[in-house]
């Protein structure tokens, strides 16, 4: 048995939210798990949702390696499931494998470097699957840390869109890591990529990298700019990390109307050009805001990794995976504005500055 600290997180039935860092036990590992000491690991958006979510982190109360806040009570009716629930944090990270089960694929990494999705990686130390660990070679906890979650997403999207017979696809919030990281691949792959971003240095950092479509948000010609950004790729599918308010509607508003001007006859109801939107995070909680004027042909859907790897397949995992390791200094890199331990994570400027999820400002954990 080796112990160690370990954030954990607890919602009340009341509202109440407690974060605390705190010594815990982790078993020795059997079969084909593997024991990971975690040198890093990223603060992603989809760690924010378990770890925080709605609560009033301004009005909190902070102490020593613990957060007490409260949760609007219409958040906190929505996750009943989680009442009572002391639940760890930290869906992926890197590491050194100082144990494994008995299983040959587990023996083979001990001594190595690893990355790995533990589902707990905001910790010292951490149980996870062989199979779902990836050997860094000679590259660092530090660069291979964030080789899970933003690579294989990218990776994905571009996926879905071959399998969904798309050469081009319309990527939101286009500016954070994974958006850069989607920038490289459709570069390398020949697929069309229009950026929706909210700044013009976002718009300059994205064609530096060499995107030819970007389109800012913020500018008075941005329902313009999308128009004629779609007309040239012939991007009816999207991937939206905002969720709530008009992202979604703009696209689809915009995509209908290149559809519409293909049209030879009129119809009433709207193009037969069918339109796809995924929904894969919650940027912004405020609800999705549809307005009906891009006739029936459209589709909204929220996207998960986790479902999609598990439908692509071992052989399309597998090849997925090889991609990042080789492209782990390059296409998929990631940057941090900062490190920080377990404890400073629950300070009260630290935990407002990461909650914002600005971009180009990831947070890395070291425990």
């Amino acid at each position: 048995m080796t112990t160690g600290k370990q954030l954990f997180t607890t919602l009340a039935a009341d509202g109440t939210l407690t974060v605390e860092v705190a010594e815990a036990a982790f078993p020795a590992p059997t079969g084909n798990q593997v024991l990971v000491r975690i040198e890093a690991a990223p603060i992603n958006p989809s760690d924010l949702a378990l770890l925080f979510g709605a609560a009033d982190l301004e009005n909190a109360e902070y102490s020593a390696g613990r957060v007490v806040a409260r949760m609007a009570p219409a958040f906190a009716a929505a996750a009943k499931g989680r009442h009572g629930q002391r639940l760890p944090v930290g869906n992926e990270g890197a590491g050194t494998v100082v144990a494994a089960g008995e299983g040959a694929a587990a023996q083979a990494l001990v001594g190595q470097r690893v990355a790995c999705v533990p589902g707990n990686a905001f910790s010292q130390y951490a149980i996870a699957d062989a199979a779902m660990c990836l050997p860094l070679g000679e590259h660092s906890a530090e660069k291979g840390a964030s080789s899970f979650v933003n690579p294989m997403t990218a990776l994905a999207f571009a996926e879905t869109a071959r399998m969904e017979g798309h050469n081009a696809i319309v990527h939101a919030a286009a500016a954070s890591n994974l958006g850069q990281m989607l920038v490289k691949i459709a570069r390398e792959d020949g697929l069309e990529l229009v950026n929706i971003v909210r700044k013009p240095e976002q718009a300059e950092l994205l064609k530096s990298l060499g995107s030819q479509y970007v389109v800012d948000s913020s500018s008075d010609g941005f329902s313009k700019d999308l128009r004629a950004a779609i007309d040239a790729t012939g991007a009816f599918l999207g991937f939206d990390p905002i969720g709530g308010g008009t992202t979604v509607d703009s696209c689809f508003k915009a995509m209908e109307q290149v559809a519409a001007s293909r049209m030879g006859d009129y119809s009433r109801y709207g193009s037969n050009q069918p339109k796809k939107m995924y929904i894969y995070g919650r940027l912004d909680l405020s609800p999705t805001i549809l307005t009906p004027a891009y006739g029936f042909g459209w589709t909204l859907s929220g996207w998960l990794l986790t479902p999609f790897l598990a439908a692509a397949g071992m052989e399309t995992v597998g090849r997925m995976r090889r991609r990042v390791l080789d492209g782990l200094t390059t296409t998929f890199a990631s940057s941090y504005k900062r490190k920080v331990s377990l404890e400073e994570m629950l300070t009260k400027e630290t935990a407002l500055d990461y909650r914002a999820m600005r971009t180009g400002e990831k947070y890395l954990v070291v425990p």
